[in-house]
């Protein structure tokens, strides 16, 4: 290995495009003023309507584009990317976040100094509220409600969240992942298609003895919730459908059986009445489908564990 390698690895830079190549072009003029030079960058394309090649090499001619035959989601999009990146070090990335110069600099220092680290996430910051937090960190997922929150998520960054730490789980817009522990822990399970796999992921990289940090010293900006809608249909499917997922996959008996009842009880007579009173119809429609969906497929393989 050259010299210059062992002080600047090569980093692969994976994104998943979706019918929104503006917004990933916009990605890739900030990845070429980016301080971090040796890069590989792959941009999956999921089964979009038109072809990102013209706009995203306009911005970054050393791109290389995936092609996949189908939409295969956020996880099986990263996967594909994952499958053919050569680098180190490897940073998955929303296409609605911008890069700030230090960024790859700061979660590689993590993984210098913590042998342990597994998954990298830096701290985000809103895009069009530049100064304001989205992300310092993730709480517990709650083994009851089924439910979490973004540490310092709204907050004005007044510095109370500058110390490196564990933390429960990476933001799925932004996490760096070594090539190392990939190999050991495998790939993001595709059986989510949307929303919830990252937080599957971290446990997968736990139960293989690796941590979760959050480096406050690298900073991205996200353009949240560009791709599918503040309150799509497809939002309220995936995020039912896949918090039932995860908590049958990731916890332990007694707080799985605490949680259904929580959920059949509670959750349930809560939304649908709540989608009645707004007139919702598009939305309990697909509350109940992501409902549905883990019936039918309550005994599949591989979904629950013990």
């Amino acid at each position: 290995m050259h010299l210059e390698n062992k002080i600047q690895p090569l980093v692969s830079i994976i994104t998943v495009n979706y019918n929104n190549e503006v917004v990933t072009a916009e990605l890739m003029a900030s990845l070429k003023k980016n301080s971090y030079t040796n890069l590989e960058v792959i941009v999956v394309d999921n089964a979009s309507a038109t072809d990102p090649a013209s706009l995203v090499l306009k911005e970054y001619e050393d791109a290389k584009i995936i092609y996949s035959e189908k939409n295969l989601g956020f996880a099986g999009g990263n996967n594909l990317g994952l499958k053919q990146a050569k680098g180190e070090y490897i940073f998955l990335v929303n296409n609605d976040t911008e890069f700030t110069d230090g960024l790859i600099e700061g979660l590689l220092e993590v993984f210098y100094a913590h042998p342990d680290a597994g998954l990298v996430s830096p701290k985000f910051h809103y895009f069009f509220h530049k100064g304001t937090i989205e992300y310092a960190g993730y709480q517990a997922v709650d083994p009851i409600t089924g439910r979490n929150g973004m540490v310092g998520c709204r907050e004005k960054d007044e510095g109370q969240y500058d110390n490196l730490m564990v933390t429960h789980y990476a933001h799925g817009g932004g996490m760096m992942t070594s090539a190392a522990a990939l190999r050991d822990v495998g790939l993001m399970p595709e059986v989510y298609f949307l929303y919830y796999e990252e937080f599957d992921w971290c446990e997968q990289f736990k139960k293989k003895g690796y941590k979760v940090y959050y480096q406050p010293k690298s900073l991205i900006y996200h353009k949240e919730s560009m791709t599918t809608g503040k309150n799509s249909p497809l939002k309220t499917y995936y995020i039912t459908r896949n918090r039932l997922l995860f908590m049958r996959r990731n916890v332990a008996p007694f707080s799985r059986t605490l949680f259904l009842g929580y959920f059949i009880f509670l959750t349930i007579p809560k939304n649908t009445l709540q989608f009645l009173v707004k007139k919702e119809g598009v939305h309990m429609k697909a509350f109940w489908r992501g409902i549905y969906w883990n019936i039918k497929n309550f005994k599949t393989d591989n979904i629950c564990v013990g």
